[in-house]
């Protein structure tokens, strides 16, 4: 597939091996999501760890929940959704280095602000 597929749209490809359609499913510029089917499941399973895509599903599909991030890898999308990972987006982080004399030259102390 050389485009982003979105449903209800399932490309279906014949492959030689495993490697082979690992490869080849992240051999894009797109990695937002994908499924793995097959009747072992702990071998699907691994194969879908292997996808460089943001979520990886096993003899499911588009199984969400707002407790789970969603988000993609590579050019599929910006960010992560839900869960504390998409409120985090909602964030800006700042971390601060202070020096504890005004010499500049003694231990520093430093913090995370939200």
């Amino acid at each position: 597939m050389d485009e982003e597929q979105f449903g209800p749209a399932l490309p279906v490809i014949s492959y030689r091996d495993i490697d082979d359609v690992v490869e080849r499913a992240n051999g894009t510029h797109f990695g937002l999501s994908g499924s793995v089917w097959g009747t072992d499941t702990d071998r699907a399973a691994e194969v879908a760890g292997r996808l460089e895509a943001g979520t990886a599903w096993v003899n499911v599909h588009l199984a969400m929940g707002p407790q789970f991030p969603f988000g993609g890898f590579k050019w599929s999308g910006i960010g992560v959704e839900n869960g504390p990972w998409g409120l985090a987006e909602f964030t800006d982080i700042q971390t601060m280095h202070r020096s504890k004399t005004t010499s500049g030259l003694s231990p520093i102390s430093s913090m995370v602000l939200p």
